[in-house]
């Protein structure tokens, strides 16, 4: 990470061009990411956007959801930016969201969860950093489908090795988790702590079952928490007790480091702390290639609608700016954002006390009235 940052350092205000790979997504993505687009250009930074399409429109022409040609765009420039992408459940391809975070090597998921005031939500003032470990664990897509002569093969040497019997009709994942990949995320999750601000790590596993793969995570957090002792708090929890604590007592923690699927899990629930998956952005970032986009899914019966909310996609685009230096420009447009939400007015549906109020407005809209605050 780094390499990439000390590249893209910048003072702000030189007249910089970055060329970022724009890729619109599925259902509302292109209709989010025009709002975002709008919304950076609005700061003054100046973008040069490269278009590649990713995602279910591309796999009916070419017969591949991730054209080659998407992923050498992105490490041609290094910075992407993308909508939502559609990931069929329990069939058709596989995430192509996960394949670009394996084929870059993006193995640091960054989403930050954050109180907006005029958000309708349980909390308030909720501000946690989730730092999730984006390669290994379950979402390697190391699987053998049941009844498979590899899944039968699988399940005989597993039995043969731990004398453990398997149901012949299983289907079976491998989760791997390396000491590597688990030292690189906890050391990802204290540096930006560090860089951040952040007083307190927590690294989240189930070490107390999964005694190897978790047991290693925790092994690992722990070797890298004592270089950083005495300048970053650590601690750590069982996912279980996890989500109870963040449930009854949120504000206890500050930054979360997790495997990848509990990651991804407790992201959502820590969205869903903040008021919901709509104002939640995120990055996959690694050491030469950084990826923004929003948390939230395609949401495909929106399309072409002009109604849905835009705020997680432009605050994707605040953390990308923050990442090339445009610290002001970030500032500047994450309080715009903020400040039309409070005002209430003119704001997508979800962000009305009322769904159903008439007052609401578009997606495109939304961007406007975000705009005129810069």
């Amino acid at each position: 990470m780094a390499a990439l940052l000390n590249t893209l350092k910048n003072t702000e205000g030189l007249n910089l061009t970055h060329k970022v790979t724009f890729i619109p997504g599925d259902g509302i993505g292109p209709e989010v990411m025009d709002a975002m687009r709008r919304c950076v250009e609005a700061t003054g930074v100046k973008i040069e956007w490269e278009v590649v399409e990713a995602g279910e429109g591309v796999l009916k022409r070419e017969n591949t959801p991730l054209p080659s040609r998407v992923l050498d765009s992105i490490k041609k420039n290094r910075i992407a930016i993308k909508g939502p992408i559609v990931t069929p459940i329990g069939r058709g391809f596989r995430s192509v969201n996960v394949k670009m975070r394996q084929a870059l090597d993006l193995y640091a998921c960054l989403r930050p969860c954050k109180s907006y005031k005029g958000v309708k939500s349980r909390y308030d003032d909720i501000d946690i950093v989730i730092v999730r470990e984006n390669t290994e664990d379950l979402y390697a897509g190391i699987e053998f489908e049941r009844g498979s002569p590899a899944g039968r093969r699988i399940i005989k040497t597993i039995k043969d090795l731990s004398k453990q019997e398997i149901r012949e009709d299983s289907a079976i994942s491998i989760k791997p988790i390396s000491a590597a990949a688990s030292e690189r995320i906890v050391r990802f999750a204290f540096a930006y702590a560090l860089k951040n601000k952040r007083k307190k790590v927590t690294a989240v596993h189930k070490a107390n079952i999964m005694k190897y793969t978790d047991g290693l995570f925790l092994e690992s957090a722990r070797k890298v928490a004592a270089e950083y002792q005495g300048k970053v708090e650590f601690e750590d929890r069982l996912v279980d007790n996890m989500c109870m604590q963040l449930v009854q007592k949120p504000h206890l923690y500050d930054l979360l480091v997790l495997p990848n699927l509990y990651g991804d899990i407790i992201s959502d629930l820590c969205a869903g702390l903040c008021g919901g998956l709509g104002i939640s952005p995120g990055a996959n970032i690694g050491d030469e290639v950084a990826l923004f986009e929003p948390i939230h899914g395609a949401a495909p019966k929106y399309k072409g609608q002009n109604k849905v909310n835009p705020t997680a996609m432009i605050l994707s685009g605040v953390l990308m700016l923050r990442h090339i230096a445009y610290e002001e420009a970030a500032d500047r447009l994450e309080k715009a954002v903020a400040e039309v939400i409070l005002e209430g007015k003119a704001v997508t549906y979800d962000l009305k006390k009322d769904p159903s109020d008439p007052t609401a407005v578009g997606t495109s809209q939304m961007a406007d009235a975000i705009i005129k605050k810069l």
